[in-house]
């Protein structure tokens, strides 16, 4: 795979969809991180069906802190490890209101301090919320950068840093989405849309089903 190659591949998915973002609803940073957070290992609409209810009566550090650990859990129990997710969403929360004035911090290293929060989620917010170039390699996109040849790596992390490193710049501020959205519904893991696929044949996967 060459840079000309990748640059064609995120101009086409650009010309595909010009403003793609997360399918996480969310109004603000601090509801942004709190839906990221529950969606570990968990479907955007399944915590989109939860924060729907739960949004409303509570969207600040302040509000969730004082519903408390168990009143959190009647909101979040659809989604898996709710538990766990509740237990560091109240933690999180306190944080945020003793050390940062209740502000979603816009720093790697802030965010990564949060109970709850690691990499994945951090580069999500930092992205998405405040706009920075950063990429959040999840399954979706730890697949399509191997099968497609774009950045090939052994683990999430060095996925990560090939992105980072050979995405062009143009691209790179909106290109986690676009290939989250390309492994969600085009390059999917058990049998890839090869035939609805707008770079497929630009794609290095050697098993292609183009009919």
């Amino acid at each position: 795979m060459n840079k000309e190659k990748r640059a064609e591949i995120f101009h086409r998915l650009r010309d595909e969809n010009p403003t793609p973002t997360t399918e996480l609803r969310y109004d603000s940073p601090f509801e942004l991180l709190i839906a990221v957070m529950l969606s570990a290992q968990a479907t955007d609409v399944s915590v989109n069906k939860a924060t729907e209810k739960l949004f409303p009566v509570a969207n600040t550090p302040v509000a969730i802190y004082s519903l408390g650990e168990n009143k959190l859990k009647n909101y979040i129990k659809t989604i898996g490890l709710f538990n766990t997710k509740a237990k560091n969403v109240i933690k999180t929360c306190r944080i945020l209101i003793e050390e940062h004035a209740s502000q979603v911090p816009n720093t790697r290293e802030a965010l990564e301090a949060l109970p709850g929060v690691g990499r994945k989620t951090a580069n999500v917010v930092l992205n998405t919320a405040f706009r920075e170039k950063a990429m959040a390699v999840d399954t979706h996109i730890f697949r399509v950068s191997n099968r497609t040849g774009i950045a090939p790596g052994k683990n999430v992390l060095e996925v990560e840093k090939k992105l980072m490193k050979f995405v062009p710049d143009e691209y790179l501020l909106d290109a986690h989405h676009w290939l989250i959205l390309h492994g969600r519904y085009t390059c999917i893991a058990r049998k890839p849309r090869c035939g609805s696929c707008v770079i497929s044949d630009l794609c290095e996967y050697k098993k292609k089903e183009l009919d």
